[in-house]
C-alpha cells in the first residue's frame, strides 16, 4: 500500500523538522516548504492527500493558499489543517470558511497534530487510512484501484470511480446533483448538472450485474444514493 501524501508548509524550520519527524514515523510520504507560492505549485505537480498549513508564510499567505486549494477542483477537496498564532475566533472562523478542516493553534502537541490529521483522513478519505471500502456487494480499493462486484472486477473511467468512492464513503446518504458536481468534479466547476446524470448512467452500466439489483437509487427531485444490494 502507498504511503499517504502529505504537503507541509511550514516557515518555522525546527518546527516543521519535527513535525515531518513524527509524520514519517506515522507512514507519511511529507513534501516541506516554506513558501506558499512553491506549495501551490508542489499541490499541482502532485496533488497531495493532506496539507498542514501555516497562516503566516512566506510569499502567498497560507489562507489565500488554502483558498486557491479550494478553488482547484484537483484539490478541492484535500483536507487542510492550518496552523497558526491567532487565537481569536474571528481568525479561526475565518480559516473555516477559507476551506481548512481543522486550525490548531500554535503552540501545539505534535502528537496531538497527528491525532487530529489521522481522524481528519479517516473520516474524510477512509481509504486512504488502509481500509477497503465495501457496502453490499460492491468492494473498492483506492489504492490498487479496484472495484469488484461479487467477486467479478468491474472497469471504471475515473470519473465514474470517483463517483462511486464518493458514494461509497457515504453508503445510504442522498447527494443533490450540485453536491456531487462540488464532491466529485470540484468547487466552482462549470460542468453543467446534467453531465453527473451521464455519469450516473455509465457508473450503473459499469457495475451492473445480470440478474442482480441496481445499488444506485435515485430519489426523485433530490438525487442519487448508493444502497447496499
Amino acid at each position: 500500500m502507498s504511503h499517504p501524501r502529505l504537503l507541509l508548509v511550514e516557515d518555522d524550520q525546527a518546527l516543521a523538522e519535527l513535525v515531518e519527524f513524527r509524520f514519517k514515523a506515522e507512514g507519511y510520504a511529507v513534501t516541506r516548504t516554506d513558501d506558499g507560492d512553491e506549495a501551490l505549485l508542489l499541490a499541482a505537480e502532485e496533488v497531495p492527500d493532506v496539507v498542514i498549513l501555516d497562516w503566516m508564510i512566506e510569499g502567498t499567505s497560507g489562507i489565500e493558499v488554502c483558498r486557491r486549494l479550494r478553488r482547484d477542483k484537483q484539490t478541492a477537496h484535500v483536507p487542510i489543517v492550518m496552523l497558526t498564532a491567532r487565537e481569536a475566533e474571528d481568525d479561526r472562523v475565518r480559516g473555516l470558511e477559507t476551506g481548512a478542516d481543522d486550525y490548531v493553534t500554535k503552540p501545539f502537541s505534535p502528537r496531538e497534530l497527528v491525532a487530529r490529521v489521522n481522524a481528519i483522513m479517516r473520516r474524510i478519505r477512509p481509504a486512504l487510512a488502509g481500509e477497503v471500502l465495501a457496502v453490499g456487494d460492491l468492494t473498492l480499493d483506492a489504492t490498487a484501484h479496484r472495484v469488484t462486484r461479487r467477486g467479478t472486477t468491474i472497469a471504471l473511467g475515473p470519473t465514474e470511480f470517483r463517483l462511486l468512492r464518493h458514494f461509497m464513503e457515504h453508503p445510504g446518504r442522498v447527494f443533490s446533483r450540485n453536491q456531487l458536481l462540488d464532491a466529485v468534479w470540484g468547487n466552482g466547476s462549470d460542468i453543467e448538472l446534467r453531465t453527473v446524470d451521464v455519469h450516473i448512467r455509465r457508473l450503473r452500466k459499469g457495475i451492473e450485474l445480470p440478474g442482480v439489483p441496481d445499488p444506485v437509487r435515485t430519489v426523485r427531485s433530490a438525487g442519487y444514493s448508493l444502497e447496499a444490494v
